[in-house]
This record gives C-alpha cells, sequence and structure tokens, in this order.
C-alpha cells in the first residue's frame, strides 16, 4: 500500500492506494494504513484531477478506484456516483435506486462508510427535507463543496 498527503481548499487530504488504483480518500486526521508507505508521484493523476475539481475545471473523476465493502455498500457508492455535479439526492432516492426502498437509514451509514470521499460524492446526499445531515469531513466541509458544485461561491474564495 501507498499514501501521500494533499494541500486543498477544504484541508489536508490522505490519498491511499496500490499504485494503480485509489483505495482512500480521507480528510484531516486520518492515519495512512501502517503498513503503507509514502509516494507522492503514484498520487499524481489524482491530484491533478483534485486540483482540477477545486478549480472549477472537472465536474467527474475518471481516477481507477478500488472499492472494498459489502455488495449493499457497493452498490450505494456506485449510486453516488450517478448523482451529477451541482445536484443533490436525498437518502431515500438513492435507498430506491438500489432497489432497497425504505432503507434510508442503511444507505445513511454506507455513506458514511465511503472510503473515497470527494471521487464518490457522498457530500452531495442530504436529508428528505432538503436539509444538509452528517457527513464525515464535517458539516461545515460539506456545505463548502455543494456550494462550490452549485457557483454559489467563486472558486477564487477556496484558492485564497
Amino acid at each position: 500500500m501507498l499514501f501521500t498527503r494533499a494541500d486543498s481548499p477544504v484541508g489536508e487530504l490522505l490519498l491511499v492506494g496500490d499504485g494503480e488504483s485509489l483505495r482512500g480518500l480521507h480528510f484531516a486526521g486520518a492515519a495512512p494504513p501502517p503498513d503503507a508507505r509514502a509516494d507522492r508521484e503514484a498520487f499524481a493523476p489524482v491530484i491533478a484531477q483534485l486540483d482540477e475539481y477545486f478549480a472549477g475545471e472537472r465536474t467527474a473523476f475518471d481516477v481507477p478506484l478500488d472499492l472494498r465493502g459489502s455488495e449493499f455498500q457497493r452498490s450505494v457508492w456506485a449510486a453516488l456516483l450517478e448523482i451529477p455535479y451541482g445536484e443533490t439526492a436525498t437518502y431515500g432516492q438513492i435507498a430506491d435506486r438500489v432497489g432497497r426502498p425504505g432503507k434510508a437509514r442503511a444507505v445513511g451509514r454506507a455513506n458514511g462508510s465511503n472510503p473515497v470521499a470527494l471521487i464518490v460524492p457522498c457530500h452531495r446526499v442530504i436529508g428528505s427535507d432538503g436539509t444538509l445531515t452528517g457527513y464525515g469531513g464535517g458539516m461545515e466541509r460539506k456545505r463548502l463543496l455543494l456550494d462550490l458544485e452549485a457557483g454559489v461561491i467563486p472558486i477564487s474564495d477556496l484558492l485564497v
């Protein structure tokens, strides 16, 4: 396993992978796997795409992913990838999309265990009443990401 840390407008990011696929993207405070070694070059394409995203030049990622989880978790994460940039979906809508109507809480748990934040856009999931609900990266970060994608805040405000 390999890792690196990258600065971003939403704080330091920890990237974890095997040199070919990304397995983790975590916010500040996360620790790399104990057996992982630092290798910034292995993550250059991911960092470039993140930089483009934060500059407002990228609305979708094409990073190879190796997502490990239960079949249900992987189905939720796949549904998250289908939420268009600048849009949101509710936990209930995601439950319906994955064929598990009424399982919004289970979707919330799967959403919370998403190992690749930002790239698998769990920040685009909101409560049924339109309110922002839980986010592993913190509610302030979730609001900032949604505002960035909606064009509510100027990109230049993030790059200061």
